[in-house]
């Protein structure tokens, strides 16, 4: 599965066939879902695991959109990854319906709404002392005790740091949860045409190389269950990580909804 529950689901019920709630759960009524759809689709899966159906129905969805995927076949062969890829790009510069996103604590404005409500890009900043020390990602002998955040946003992410070391203690840097990837940072977001939300410093990343931008929950190493309870601080404090929502760029966390 490359793309969100949440996105499949929606799909289904534009097409007539999902008649169920749009939870992001993937159960017995997603399935015969993509069952229906598939077969009104002339897809031949009477064979297929619902793994492969799945992957199938979003080779459809990818299509829907204009994006070559070669043969609805439900693998995720080259062309198929490509046309994710895209809708990865296309993703990360649309705004998200309100249904979308209901699930999302109204803590912080939208991702429209982040000029008006921080003011100017890399302004108002201050300097968070750390409850643990971390590492810069890329030089992993250089220890960072402060980072810079907006002042809006750097109380709660002290919050949210130090539920983290209350909950993983020791293992922190087992788990890579010390590796700093950045904070403010004036730029345009990879690959799009849209400023970043680090930009405002609004936005933290997490070790980086093992939670590519396009590695999905497949590759990324804080999609993994022992990572759920960082995630979780994050939520409480209404941060969102792109991972857990859109199934890309797990590294990522912002003080911002979608």
């Amino acid at each position: 599965m490359l793309l969100p529950n949440r996105d499949v689901q929606t799909f289904l019920k534009e097409k007539g066939d999902y008649k169920g709630d749009i939870d992001g759960k993937v159960g017995p009524a997603t399935n015969a879902a993509s069952w229906a759809f598939l077969t009104r689709s002339n897809i031949s899966a009477t064979t297929w695991s619902d793994a492969r159906k799945r992957i199938a129905v979003e080779q459809l969805m990818f299509k829907d959109e204009g994006k070559d995927v070669g043969t609805v076949d439900g693998y995720v062969g080259p062309q198929t990854r490509q046309a994710y890829e895209d809708y990865i790009h296309d993703d990360r510069e649309n705004d998200k319906s309100d249904s979308a996103i209901a699930h999302q604590l109204i803590i912080w404005p939208r991702q429209k709404d982040v000029p008006s409500f921080y003011g100017a890009r890399g302004v108002n900043q201050v300097l968070l002392a750390l409850p643990y020390p971390m590492k810069l990602a890329w030089d992993q002998g250089t220890i960072v005790k402060r980072i810079s955040l907006h002042e809006k946003v750097a109380p709660s992410a002290e919050r949210a740091l130090k539920k983290v070391l209350e909950a993983y203690g020791s293992r922190i840097p087992q788990l890579g949860l010390d590796l700093y990837g950045g904070s403010l940072n004036v730029r345009k977001m990879r690959g799009g045409t849209q400023w970043s939300m680090h930009s405002w410093g609004i936005a933290i990343d997490f070790d980086p190389e093992h939670n590519q931008l396009r590695w999905g929950r497949d590759l990324a190493r804080l999609a993994r269950s022992e990572y759920i309870v960082f995630w979780q601080a994050w939520e409480a404090e209404g941060w969102i990580n792109l991972g857990r929502e859109r199934n890309y760029d797990w590294m990522h966390v912002q003080a911002a909804r979608l």
